[in-house]
């Protein structure tokens, strides 16, 4: 029988579980516990995980990947496109997915993630359909992709050093500014649709200009970058550094967790936090957390706005007169709290939480 390297989770099932660390990493184990796990199944985004063992036979096969893989993951891409109703690079109905790293120990900032793969010029249109005609959301989120694919793929994992710590992402942020300063707009969020479409524009050319190769537009073009970007991650320079100073062994390598997008940046009816089951500065057995209205996971840690409190109890002199999210969205904030008291009593641990509200 040949070697499974690839494993489903997603509609109240999973091919893993949480044991399953060493082969899956901490993430992709966890997500199938979360998924699958009778107990639990959570609305997990429906994915997949390629296991570490992919990892070592890439490094030990001069960075090729194990025959069949490819097959393997347009199985499992076909799985979550039938659970969501939606299919990848498809121009009406379009599936988006993330790309993130996932090693049995955790490796917190080490290792690259790419969001929003699957959106190209082909598929614009039909996710401006799916997002119900918002098509400053969508050119945003294509602006975010152009981004963290040229810095992941194009030039971190192409094992480019940009000169002088000029760096794709640095350079791309600066046409970003330029714009705003130009335009007299203090946010990112005063930018708008028009405005969004051409600084895209821009960014082509300028990834063109400073890496010489084209933006891919092609969605499985994009999928397999990003899925060798997190394979190359493992190799990269700080996730070294880290791996010496935690003596974490260069064989473990590291799983990838391709997962359906959910988007918190749709409008004022979406939203992204953190949150812990308990106070993560005094232990107290409250359910503490932030959240960002329409915004996207990086803009909750970016310190670029302020985080509002999800309930009365997680205010502070910072954020105490901003709308809570128990206060804003109180169906969407009992589920949450409901899945946290799960999670807590099945892992027996305080959690700390991560999640997204797609259109609530």
């Amino acid at each position: 029988m040949a070697k499974k390297y690839v494993y489903s989770f997603g509609g109240g099932k999973a091919d893993g579980n949480e044991s399953m660390k060493n082969l899956l990493g901490g993430k992709g184990a966890n997500l199938a516990e979360m998924a699958g796990h009778k107990n639990l199944r959570l609305p997990v985004a429906p994915g997949f995980t390629i296991t570490t063992e992919v990892c070592t036979c890439y490094y030990k096969n001069r960075k090729t990947y194990p025959a069949g893989l490819k097959d393997d993951v347009t199985k499992a891409l076909q799985k979550v496109e039938k659970l969501m109703g939606r299919k990848f690079g498809d121009p009406v109905n379009p599936l988006l997915v993330s790309v993130r790293s996932g090693a049995r120990r955790s490796m917190p900032g080490m290792m690259e993630t790419v969001l929003n793969i699957g959106l190209t010029e082909k598929t614009i249109p039909g996710l401006i359909k799916q997002s119900g005609g918002n098509s400053r959301f969508v050119y945003d989120a294509y602006r975010r992709l152009i981004m963290m694919y040229s810095d992941v793929v194009m030039e971190k994992a192409a094992g480019i050093e940009p000169k002088d710590d000029q760096g794709i992402r640095k350079q791309l942020e600066r046409l970003m500014d330029d714009l705003k300063k130009q335009k007299g707009y203090k946010s990112d969020t005063d930018l708008t649709a028009e405005d969004l479409k051409g600084l895209c524009a821009q960014f082509k050319a300028k990834v063109k200009e400073v890496l010489g190769k084209e933006f891919p537009d092609e969605p499985m073009e994009q999928l397999w970058g990003g899925i060798g970007a997190v394979f190359a991650s493992w190799n990269g320079k700080r996730a070294i550094s880290y791996r010496r100073i935690e003596n974490i062994p260069d064989e473990w390598g590291t799983a990838v967790n391709v997962q359906t997008m959910v988007f918190g940046n749709m409008g004022n009816d979406s939203a992204t936090g953190v949150a812990f089951t308990r106070n993560p500065g005094n232990g107290e057995n409250k359910f503490y957390g932030e959240y960002l209205i329409n915004a996207q996971g990086e803009d909750v840690v970016a310190g670029i706005r302020t985080p509002a409190p999800i309930n009365a109890y997680s205010a502070s002199e910072h954020n105490k007169d901003l709308v809570t999210l128990e206060q804003a969205m109180p169906k969407i904030y009992k589920e949450l709290f409901d899945i946290q008291a799960r999670l807590e009593k099945h892992y027996r641990d305080m959690q700390d939480i991560e999640f997204t509200i797609e259109k609530g």
